[in-house]
């Protein structure tokens, strides 16, 4: 079983191939938590795939809300984007450094949502790249400014009236991209004062079930993604939005729904920095309590 949508994932190799080609453009998008005390961009300086920009979500985002990384408006996202030497034009590769990819699917998902279909992640992320010895360097970017034109597609988020309105009609089906002791309430948020639990209604897969562990995180197979979107009891004939922590892994999902040829999966922008963040959300949980 081939996927739907190949294009959207590289391997290693084509990306070796197309270092010098010139409308290629290199993304690293890495993202740590706050409390992983890692500092990316400090990481992309002092290593990086050749001729790659660092995309700073927490920077190309709605400045003026109090939740992470939420997404901008077309213009902040055409200005900031072209100041890194992107233009609306150009083929992009997107990779991080941890995670196998999830914050480089943020960032291919918020590409798509600006109107731009022309991109893809690097299967197995800088993982992989690592492993089998392709070329870092610590040379600082250096991009010329490019054109682009940003049109926003709202049909691919979702905020919280949407979600709450959804809670009532059931009309689409939400999965939670969160660990399993997460989305049942057992453990706690890593964000203070966020409660436990899920969307009611929500379903649950966890993110990292869609790699392949064994092999640096690379994605699995058309089939088995196939299998695991079954076995969380989601039908494809039917709406999806996908949700998270903040956004991030959340969109994942939507790349892996992508892949076997679901291209209309949209994601919660606030997720559970939001819903779990305010009193008048409603929660459900299974945890059991002592």
């Amino acid at each position: 079983m081939d996927y739907a949508n190949p294009h959207a994932l590289v391997e290693t190799d084509w990306i070796v191939e197309n270092l010098k080609t010139p409308d290629v453009r290199i993304i690293d998008a890495t993202y740590f938590l706050p409390g992983a005390k890692r500092d990316a961009k400090a990481e992309f300086a002092a290593e990086h795939i050749p001729g790659a920009v660092f995309f700073d979500i927490d920077d190309i985002c709605d400045s003026g809300s109090d939740l992470p990384h939420m997404l901008p408006d077309a213009e902040t996202f055409s200005a900031k984007v072209g100041a890194l030497g992107v233009a609306d034009t150009d083929k992009i590769v997107v990779y991080d450094t941890n995670g196998g990819g999830m914050a480089a699917a943020r960032v291919w998902w918020t590409f798509r949502v600006f109107g731009h279909d022309d991109i893809c992640l690097l299967n197995g992320a800088m993982k992989t790249w690592l492993a089998e010895g392709r070329p870092v360097t610590d040379k600082a970017p250096a991009p010329q400014p490019a054109a682009y034109a940003a049109v926003k597609n709202d049909a691919m988020v979702r905020d919280i009236d949407q979600m709450l309105a959804n809670v009532e009609s059931g009309n689409e089906q939400v999965i939670d991209a969160r660990a399993k002791e997460r989305f049942e309430g057992a453990a706690p948020e890593p964000r203070e004062g966020a409660r436990s639990g899920h969307i009611p209604g929500s379903l649950n897969l966890p993110f990292d079930q869609f790699f392949d562990k064994d092999r640096n995180f690379v994605m699995r197979d058309a089939e088995e993604l196939t299998q695991a979107i079954a076995a969380a009891g989601l039908d494809l004939d039917r709406p999806i939005t996908a949700s998270c922590g903040s956004g991030v892994t959340a969109s994942m999902l939507a790349f892996g729904f992508y892949l076997i040829g679901k291209k209309d999966v949209a994601v919660y922008d606030g997720s559970w920095s939001e819903w779990g963040m305010r009193p008048d959300t409603p929660i459900e949980n299974t945890r059991i309590e002592t």
